[in-house]
């Protein structure tokens, strides 16, 4: 079996404790697994690993540069997404928490989905699907 363990998103400094309170948000039952200063073709980073036992988010600072414009189409991450069976408490606990909605997702019988821009400025799509048949769940009807 192959799964996604973890992505490695690329701050500024300042970035780290907003993308923890955001994603502490979103994800209550993860947890700051390991973390410390490592250098990076001789640049060091803070980084830290937050999640869970099978899956997490690497987050490393001292980024540079801007990131992409999610309105353009520059070459790059578009978006993430995340599954969830309670799309309205995610975000319930994010609009609590003073983050706000970036856009709905496109009406759809099977699915229910909404995005959220982080405070690094990466695009992370919540979905909850009403359907266990996988043709329905991606159907773009």
């Amino acid at each position: 079996m192959i799964h996604l363990e973890h992505v490695n998103l690329v701050v500024r400094k300042e970035d780290i404790p907003a993308m923890l309170k955001f994603y502490q948000t979103v994800f209550p039952h993860w947890h700051i697994r390991d973390q410390g200063v490592s250098d990076w073709y001789g640049k060091s980073r803070t980084w830290l690993h937050f999640g869970d036992d099978y899956q997490y988010l690497a987050l490393s600072d001292n980024g540079e540069g801007e990131n992409r414009d999610l309105t353009g189409h520059q070459v790059g991450l578009a978006h993430f997404a995340y599954v969830t069976n309670n799309l309205d408490a995610v975000i319930t606990r994010l609009t609590d928490a003073g983050f706000e909605i970036a856009k709905d997702g496109a009406p759809h019988p099977h699915r229910k989905n909404i995005y959220f821009i982080d405070p690094a400025g990466f695009e992370v799509e919540f979905v909850e699907y009403m359907s266990d048949i996988v043709s329905e769940r991606n159907s773009t009807i």
